[in-house]
C-alpha cells in the first residue's frame, strides 16, 4: 500500500536511525546502501527535510540524519511528509472524484480501512521497526547455534 517514494523515505529513516548519532550520511551512500537511485533519494530526503524529519548538512562533510529521536518517529508522519493525504480521490469503482460529500458505494467501507492503516502507521516508530528486526536476527542467530 506504500509508495515506492514512501518505502524509500522509511527504509532512509531506518537506515539513518542505525547510524552513529549526530554523524551526517551522504545522500549517495544512503542510496547505495539501500539499492535507490541517487537522484530520487535526494529528492526524497529532500523532502524529509522540508517536513522536519531529518536535518541536511551541506558542504564536503554534510549529509541527512534524523531529526526526531527514532522512539518519536512514526511511520504515518514519514509516509505523510512525501505522500500527503489528498482530499479528493478517484472512486474505487469507477473513473469518477469520490469523497465524502459525493461517495460511492464503497467509499465508507474504503474509508474504514484507509482510517486503521493509518492509525496503525501512526503509532508504529523507527525504534519499534529497528527493534522487531533486531529481535528477529537474535532469535534466528540463537536457533541455528544449538544445531
Amino acid at each position: 500500500m506504500l509508495s515506492r517514494t514512501a518505502e524509500h523515505a522509511v527504509r532512509a529513516a531506518i537506515f539513518l536511525a542505525r547510524q552513529d548519532e549526530g554523524r551526517p550520511v551522504s545522500a549517495e551512500v544512503i542510496a547505495s546502501n539501500l539499492d535507490a537511485p541517487r537522484n530520487y533519494m535526494r529528492k526524497t530526503l529532500g523532502s524529509l527535510a522540508s517536513q522536519g524529519i531529518v536535518i541536511s548538512s551541506p558542504g564536503r562533510n554534510g549529509g541527512f540524519r534524523l531529526a526526531v529521536p527514532a522512539a518519536e518517529l512514526s511511520v504515518g508522519q514519514i509516509i505523510d511528509a512525501v505522500d500527503p493525504p489528498r482530499r479528493r480521490r478517484m472512486c474505487l469503482l469507477g473513473g469518477r472524484l469520490c469523497d465524502s460529500e459525493n461517495p460511492c458505494g464503497a467509499h465508507q467501507r474504503w474509508k474504514a480501512v484507509l482510517d486503521v492503516s493509518r492509525g496503525y502507521v501512526g503509532s508504529l516508530t523507527i525504534a519499534q521497526l529497528i527493534a522487531d528486526q533486531t529481535d528477529e536476527a537474535v532469535s534466528t542467530t540463537s536457533s541455528q547455534v544449538g544445531k
